[in-house]
């Protein structure tokens, strides 16, 4: 399903993340399963994340885009956005993801774009709109994420999970 290509950044945020020794492009990649989907990151900001996945791999059994292919695409997107929203000292956990299918695809490549609802210190929601390549709404999607302080313990990066 192809390489990740690489992903733009603003270069303030580059900055920042690499001011800790954090490369910023492998840390917002799509992960093992975005990249075993095919799905790849074009742009990165916290007002908009843009982003493709191949229809082809990725359909249920009648041949049309499978619904949680397309759930995958909205959680990384907006997840991205929830991330670069936090900033470096925040880690960006999903807890509610709503997805609405209105059309199928069968073939070609969608492409989402996660804009900002709402972004809080504690938690960030994205709204996430998948189209076809005739530029069709296929999906509108939203995600909201809990916002985690990172913290130091003992002088070490606490672990981020939940």
């Amino acid at each position: 399903m192809g390489e990740q290509q690489q992903v733009r950044f603003p270069q303030e945020v580059i900055e920042e993340y690499a001011a800790l020794g954090v490369d910023l492009p492998a840390l917002f990649s799509a992960g093992d399963l975005g990249t075993r989907m095919g799905v790849q990151i074009l742009e990165a900001s916290a007002d908009k994340v843009v982003g493709t996945m191949p229809v082809e791999g990725n359909t249920q059994p009648y041949g049309l885009l499978h619904g949680g292919a397309s759930a995958v695409l909205a959680e990384t997107l907006g997840s991205v956005g929830a991330m670069l929203h936090g900033g470096s000292t925040k880690v960006a956990v999903g807890v509610d993801l709503n997805c609405t299918h209105h059309r199928g695809v069968r073939s070609g490549l969608v492409t989402g774009v996660a804009t900002p609802v709402h972004r809080g210190r504690s938690t960030a929601t994205y709204e996430v709109v998948i189209s076809d390549e005739q530029g069709r709404r296929v999906c509108s999607a939203r995600l909201t994420c809990m916002l985690r302080d990172l913290g130091v313990r003992n002088g070490e990066q606490a672990p981020a999970a939940v």
